[in-house]
């Protein structure tokens, strides 16, 4: 009697070449079983919960919504329903939002087929995947994006400081007095810190640092 254990899959996909071509790959793992396939939203949330997988492979982009908002609805029915990505390019915003969703991982669909297969594997055994290209441009995306956010997050603390004392009106030699530090110095940190924040005057990086003091002091936080 066959006693190895079978990771059950379900395949969501709108492309019919794409499902075939990994059901065909699946079919020759012995420790891997298909039990459903669908090609859009509605039909996975009807057939998913009702095949009990263990590992949903679900398309990013799907014709009547999209596999991010798929999956977290899945894992809300199911919650021990582990769940991998298909993508075709790494949008790293979706690929953020699908973290957040639940999923496991995520995998190119022009990976090699052996790739998917440990994929699957991988996210059935209870782990996670990222590979390394992908994390690494996720990673560069989330600094963007947190720059753009914080644009306070460019600056060193040196600079952070002298921002801080510029919005308290001060100039180079009370800065330098006050940091203990050579004027030159504090000089170079406001050019630095100009340049970083897309400034040109100290006057706009004072009604910066006014700003960002005011918006602290509602939050009931420090600059």
């Amino acid at each position: 009697m066959d006693q190895t254990r079978h990771t059950r899959v379900f395949l969501v996909d709108d492309h019919e070449v794409t499902r075939y071509g990994i059901v065909a790959l699946l079919e020759t793992a012995p420790d891997l079983e298909v039990v459903g396939e669908a090609s859009s939203v509605r039909e996975a949330l009807v057939r998913v919960p009702a095949a009990c997988p263990d590992v949903a492979v679900l398309d990013i982009r799907l014709p009547d919504g999209n596999g991010i908002e798929l999956c977290r609805d899945l894992r809300a029915q199911l919650p021990g329903l582990r769940c991998l990505m298909l993508t075709s390019f790494a949008d790293h915003e979706a690929l953020f939002d699908a973290i957040v969703a639940g999923a496991n991982g995520f995998t190119l669909k022009e990976a090699l087929a052996s790739d998917v297969v440990d994929a699957i594997r991988t996210i059935g055994a209870g782990g996670s995947l990222l590979d390394p290209k992908t994390t690494t441009g996720l990673l560069r995306w989330l600094y963007r994006q947190q720059e753009q956010i914080d644009p306070v997050h460019r600056l060193s603390e040196p600079e952070r400081m002298v921002l801080e004392l510029i919005g308290e009106g001060l100039t180079n030699r009370q800065i330098a007095e006050r940091l203990h530090a050579r004027e030159r110095t504090v000089k170079s940190h406001v050019s630095k810190l100009l340049e970083k924040l897309d400034m040109q005057r100290r006057t706009q990086a004072a009604a910066f640092a006014a700003r960002l003091r005011q918006d602290d002091h509602s939050r009931g936080m420090q600059f």
